[in-house]
């Protein structure tokens, strides 16, 4: 899947593709067909750089609800051609979790759409999650033989079934149609269920790794072994070695993390840093300076696991490092640092922002740190990335930080943060949005009377509109 192009943060598209708050007050104000088409190419076009972190489902929703939007743009979507040969299922998932949201508010056009794409589309197995969620029991089993039907009657066929039917998220399905009164379907979902459940045994029954009694040695070796073949394996290893090693393997393992071949070196120093050896600290500096991009990158990890005083006090020498490792200091102060370090988090953060932009993934650190340290002069960088970041999840961590170190915030953004498509964002926008708004007094009753709306969410609203709260 191609990164998405997200639109300038100041048009209605650029808002909706955020999923900020903004972007629903102003499409609500904007000429319906407008808003629908941004809203459409939205849901048909997912925005998301992360599309398996971040939401945006329930927030199209609420706006196709509040639009009274036709789902005519995505039942094409759903049904091009495409669905045949593009079966991956972040073309579909967006639109198909928002027919499931759609469902659950009463929209039977939403849920007829979705029998129908788990009936014949590719991403049936993300339609059938949804119906399994939303759909009656009478739904779900007129859906059987059509599923059942992708699975020819073969060795092959039955394997394929098996695997779906263990890999599926809602059980609900499967467990209606094993006990269907059509004996051809039972027969075959029941022994699909017991193929998975032979397998799983089997596979217990030949574990792969580290046995019992192995040598710090051997670890190692399979440590490198995994590198070889292509799969990184030091930070299990390095669990091992706790399991394995004692007082006299120290020199070992410390020569190991000094000289031995990358998948060792990179355990080594997982192990080091997790117990905090005193020799760990050169050794990382001198691993992330590696030609070796890997050995590099589990050098900057084992760091970044350290806890103690002694890795605090090497971030504050490392942190102005033009490097990987600068960068990870900076996240360590932003953690675990104190009121002393709040000028050079505060400088990391002005630069990510300067060099890097606002979707830089390091600023989730620095931002967090921010709002921990309370750093009141770190507001305007703060406001800068809050609305230009094209990441839901980096938004709502810096609408976090906000809430700590701006006053303004409880009647700025707290506002536009209740109809944000992240939950933890509108919880924090729960807590502090101004109420004298009337715009807050009515959210806050809308989303505690909506029942797709998050338990913490509306906790958090209770706490400002229950008994014991101020009036609202």
């Amino acid at each position: 899947m191609f990164d998405p192009v997200i639109a300038p943060s100041g048009t209605l598209l650029g808002l909706l593709q955020r999923g900020r708050g903004d972007g629903t007050l102003h499409a609500l104000a904007a000429p319906r067909a407008e808003a629908l088409n941004a809203l459409n190419h939205c849901v048909t076009n997912d925005p998301r750089h992360d599309w398996q972190v971040e939401n945006r489902s329930l927030y199209y929703a609420r706006l196709y609800l509040d639009l009274h939007g036709d789902l005519e743009p995505l039942e094409h979507h759903l049904f091009r051609a495409e669905d045949h040969f593009e079966t991956d299922e972040s073309r579909t998932g967006l639109a198909l979790a928002v027919l499931g949201h759609l469902a659950s508010y009463g929209r039977d056009d939403a849920l007829a759409l979705l029998r129908r794409y788990a009936a014949s589309g590719s991403n049936w197995t993300w339609a059938l999650d949804e119906l399994a969620l939303r759909d009656d029991d009478a739904g779900l089993r007129s859906l059987a033989p059509t599923i059942l039907a992708r699975f020819p009657t073969t060795a092959e066929g039955d394997a394929e079934l098996a695997t779906a039917l263990q890999g599926a998220f809602e059980p609900r399905p499967w467990r209606l149609w094993a006990d269907d009164p059509r004996e051809a379907v039972a027969i075959r979902v029941r022994a699909a269920r017991e193929q998975g459940s032979f397998d799983r045994w089997q596979q217990q029954l030949r574990p792969s790794g580290p046995r019992p009694g192995w040598s710090v040695q051997a670890v190692f070796e399979w440590a490198q072994d995994g590198l070889e073949r292509g799969t990184t394996l030091h930070v299990p290893a390095a669990r091992c070695l706790t399991a394995v090693a004692g007082p006299d393997d120290r020199a070992a393992i410390v020569e190991a993390g000094r000289s031995g071949p990358d998948g060792a070196r990179s355990a080594a120093l997982h192990y080091l840093a997790e117990a905090r050896d005193p020799a760990v600290l050169d050794l990382i500096e001198s691993a992330a300076t590696d030609p070796s991009e890997s050995l590099a990158e589990a050098a900057v990890a084992a760091f970044e696991r350290m806890c103690g005083d002694a890795a605090v006090d090497r971030a504050r020498g490392w942190v102005h490092r033009p490097d990987a490792l600068g960068a990870s200091a900076a996240g360590v102060l932003a953690s675990r640092g104190g009121p002393q370090d709040t000028q050079l988090v505060l400088g990391a953060l002005r630069e990510a922002v300067r060099s890097d932009g606002p979707d830089a993934p390091r600023l989730w650190t620095l931002v967090d740190g921010t709002g921990r340290l309370g750093i009141g002069c770190a507001a305007p960088v703060l406001r800068h990335v809050y609305r230009e970041t094209a990441s839901s999840q980096l938004r709502g961590r810096t609408a976090r930080a906000l809430a700590a170190t701006d006053p303004s915030y409880a009647t700025g953004f707290a506002v536009e943060c209740l109809w944000d498509c992240e939950e933890t964002t509108r919880e924090v926008a729960a807590l502090h949005a101004e109420t004298g708004d009337v715009r807050v007094a009515d959210r806050l009753r809308r989303l505690a009377a909506d029942p797709a709306e998050e338990a913490e969410v509306q906790t958090a609203v209770r706490s400002r509109i229950g008994p014991d709260a101020p009036a609202v």
